[in-house]
């Protein structure tokens, strides 16, 4: 159930994040509440995670699968371009997060 959690943490800290944009600065309150949800959930199943997998793996873990998605999100949706530095320094992260849960030790629970 832990990487359950994490996964439920990602989703909604990206959902969040996502709606963060589209709040306006907070001046649109339905984006505004999805926010506020979106991130209350993410940290309520992220200490979850922190209950079995260790603080640094866990919270590397979630943040570089969320700065991922929300890239692919603010491409796909918003507009946002991402030149090769981008896509480099992305394909980065997805390896070392590949790295960190497949060979490392500190990440075995």
């Amino acid at each position: 159930m832990t990487y359950v959690y994490l996964f439920i943490a990602i989703a909604s800290e990206v959902c969040a994040t996502t709606f963060l944009k589209l709040s306006e600065g907070f001046t649109k309150p339905m984006p505004l509440i999805v926010t506020a949800l979106g991130y209350g959930l993410a940290f309520y199943f992220l200490s979850l995670t922190l209950k079995t997998i260790p603080t640094g793996v866990a919270y590397a873990i979630w943040s570089g699968v969320g700065i991922v998605l929300i890239a692919a999100i603010a491409w796909l949706f918003q507009g946002q371009r991402l030149d090769a530095a981008a896509v480099i320094g992305i394909a980065l992260i997805i390896a070392g997060i590949v790295v960190m849960t497949a060979l490392s030790k500190a990440a075995a629970h």
